[in-house]
């Protein structure tokens, strides 16, 4: 009896570590990309108190950078039936590559959300539901690559959220001249109930796949991978560019992933 429960526990095993590794999957990214990228896993590091994530991948590496201080603020309506939210935060540093080259980012994530509250006008007696009305999220980041060249990117990442679950996204990149548009890349979907969904973006000007990130991986036991991709065609400063918008990217998810 001791034997069998120990060969059905065995094939059990056998079959929950196939189905979670069948899980494992990253994100689908361009065939460019795929055939010019290298594949880079990311390395978070540490992030002390008013600090940055100290993040790693291939040649690049924050040195510095601090995070301000998060405000909130809010306000109701006479009867208190709606009340308005707004939350912002920032943070900059600095990130370097083996070239010797370096980006200075500043960033700010600013949430506004609208809520409709029930009301209690008498004991036992309400009115209305507490309810979302809007939520928008505007995320800007300022790159520049070494200061003297006065050439200055930015990435603005908008999303908003409306009462009837629709919602829309405007997300992309410009010096003025150029335009890098980014997309969210859906899951794979093969994993069924045993994976967490792969998710991330795509940078893409006009018909060339510039870069990837894949800020959460799909699957389980810890085995969620943060993944970086540039086309090494690109010169130094244009992947430098893009690995400081990679990195703002980063900054912001792991900083949400963090809050309670």
């Amino acid at each position: 009896m001791i034997s069998y429960i120990h060969k059905f526990s065995f094939v059990l095993f056998l079959f929950f570590s196939s189905r979670i590794a069948e899980a494992q999957k990253n994100i689908t990214v361009g065939d460019s990309l795929e055939a010019n990228a290298d594949m880079m896993i990311v390395k978070p590091g540490s992030q002390g108190f008013g600090k940055v994530w100290k993040i790693r991948f291939g040649e690049y590496e924050v040195v510095s950078g601090k995070k301000g201080w998060t405000t909130s603020s809010s306000s109701g309506s006479l009867f208190n039936d709606r009340s308005d939210s707004k939350t912002t935060s920032k943070f900059y540093f600095v990130l370097t590559c083996r070239s010797g080259d370096s980006a200075k980012v500043n960033a700010a994530n600013n949430v506004d959300v609208k809520v409709l509250r029930e009301l209690n006008w008498l004991h036992g007696f309400s009115w209305g539901n507490n309810e979302l009305q809007q939520e928008s999220q505007n995320f800007t980041s300022f790159i520049t690559v070494n200061e003297d060249t006065g050439e200055v990117w930015i990435l603005l990442m908008h999303v908003s959220r409306f009462r009837d679950q629709s919602g829309d996204y405007s997300f992309f990149m410009t010096n003025g001249t150029r335009k890098i548009f980014i997309s969210p890349v859906p899951d794979k979907k093969t994993g069924g109930s045993f994976s967490l969904n792969a998710e991330g973006y795509q940078f893409k000007e006009g018909s060339q796949y510039l870069s990837a990130l894949q800020y959460q991986g799909a699957g389980t036991l810890g085995m969620n991978k943060m993944i970086a991709w540039i086309d090494r065609r690109l010169d130094t400063k244009m992947k430098l560019v893009l690995a400081a918008s990679i990195t703002s990217v980063l900054e912001l998810k792991l900083s949400e992933q963090a809050t309670p």
